[in-house]
């Protein structure tokens, strides 16, 4: 068994994220805070009514209607619902504190919620909690103007004057990847999070993508893996992606070796690839949480006494920005390494080589100092 760390909760307790059946957006906006005089569990789920509609729509125009509204609920990942869900809860109990009225928002309101979060919160987190708000007003048909120089002005003054960076996902580079490997035992958790780390890697997979592998959507075949991924951040209309993953040259860090290490203990044929693991070892039939990957690492790092610098965090994204920064250094082409990481902007991919090539390829280095 590994040995337990009190950094290192037992994936129980994310029961309570554990669901990805979140309501749909506007069974979000309807119940998480309705205007004055309008039910909370307005039937229609349609805030701007149905107006232009025919007076008595038929059985089947119904029916149109229906799927319709059934398939606008499954518009937003359920992430994205989740984060707007709790954004809202805050700007309504501040609003409440405050003594303002939260919907429909006065301009000044916002401006003043904005301002209040500019010395706690970081500059994504405020534009997201704007964005929120502006989503329950505009699925409420509700009056709704973000350029309105009382939000603009306060939001633009926050972030002059407590504007500050994002501290960027940090690569998990090889030597780092071995190291958290050597502290994973021959335990069902041990084999897991080999497993799971590895192939995070190597497949430069996003954590959601990581923990929604099902044991179907992994292939051995000649000479390694072939992952299926049936939807991803960039993929939200579902075409799907596959990637090969080759058998690894060294046996500590194999991908097929820790997954068929992995296998020999789950016994699954189906499902979830990477499932729970309960304070006795059972292994559960429940996926992992998105959240799981970032305890995992955090707790493999602690077991391998890492150090990460200082102006960087490690999250479940260093695995993907090792891959690229691995790949990069071996003289992978672009094109190749957006092929296999599916990234769509190369801006985007050259930003984690760039920053991985600050101190080797900095012409600092070459003015004799």
């Amino acid at each position: 068994m590994d040995p337990r760390h009190p950094g290192d909760p037992p994936e129980e307790q994310l029961d309570e994220h554990q669901e990805d059946a979140s309501p749909g957006s506007r069974e979000l906006v309807a119940t998480a805070a309705a205007p004055a005089g309008q039910p909370a569990d307005d039937p229609a789920g349609d805030p701007a009514g149905d107006r232009g509609l025919a007076a008595a729509p038929t059985a089947a125009g119904q029916a149109a209607l229906d799927a319709a509204r059934a398939l606008g609920r499954h518009a937003d990942a359920p992430a994205t619902l989740r984060a707007y869900k709790a954004d809202w809860t805050h700007y309504a109990a501040w609003c409440a504190a405050k003594g303002f009225a939260p919907v429909p928002a006065h301009p000044a309101t916002v401006g003043a919620y904005l301002a209040s979060l500019a010395t706690s919160h970081a500059p994504t987190t405020i534009r997201r909690r704007l964005a929120a708000i502006g989503r329950l007003h505009r699925f409420n048909d509700l009056p709704w103007n973000p350029s309105h120089p009382d939000v603009q002005g306060p939001l633009r003054g926050l972030l002059r004057s407590h504007g500050r960076p994002p501290r960027q996902a940090a690569a998990l580079t090889l030597p780092m990847l071995r190291a958290l490997v050597a502290t994973c035992d021959r335990s069902a958790r041990g084999r897991r999070d080999r497993a799971l780390l590895l192939i995070g890697l190597a497949a430069a997979l996003r954590r959601s993508e990581l923990v929604a592998l099902q044991v179907e959507d992994v292939a051995v075949v000649a000479g390694g893996l072939r992952l299926r991924i049936p939807r991803s951040k960039t993929d939200p209309g579902g075409e799907g992606a596959e990637v090969g993953l080759p058998r690894g040259r060294h046996v500590e860090t194999c991908p097929l070796r820790a997954l068929e290490d992995w296998q020999e203990v789950a016994r699954r044929k189906a499902g979830p690839l990477f499932r729970r693991i309960g304070a006795g070892g059972r292994i559960g039939h429940a996926a992992l949480h998105p959240d799981a990957v970032r305890l995992i690492l955090n707790y493999r790092v602690r077991l391998a006494g890492l150090a990460v610098d200082a102006f960087e965090r490690l999250s479940p994204h260093a695995l993907r920005v090792g891959f690229i920064t691995a790949a990069y250094d071996q003289g992978v082409r672009d094109e190749d390494i957006m092929r296999h990481t599916r990234h769509r902007d190369l801006a985007t991919m050259r930003g984690y080589v760039r920053r991985a090539g600050l101190l080797g390829e900095s012409p600092a280095g070459l003015i004799d100092l």
